[in-house]
């Protein structure tokens, strides 16, 4: 079921939104649907990716770790 919202936002913002939305062929309305979504899937995470996140945290890793890793990968 839908239900209204109103959102307040610079008006130059909004004309360029409503201009974009236009030349994808779709609505305001389905853009911040979309956006909203994808902001609330990145908050339901994976368990695999809740496993992973800060698994490198105080770790220090820079360009050089990263091509050694690559040497011992792939040569």
């Amino acid at each position: 079921m839908n239900a209204k919202i109103t959102l307040y936002s610079d008006k130059e913002l909004i004309k360029k939104m409503k201009k974009y939305a236009k030349e994808k062929n779709t609505s305001v309305s389905a853009i911040v649907n979309e956006f909203f979504k994808s902001l609330l899937e990145k908050n339901e995470s994976s368990p695999v990716t809740n496993s992973l996140a800060g698994i490198l945290k105080n770790k220090k890793l820079d360009e050089k770790n990263y091509y050694k890793h690559l040497e011992e990968k792939y040569l």
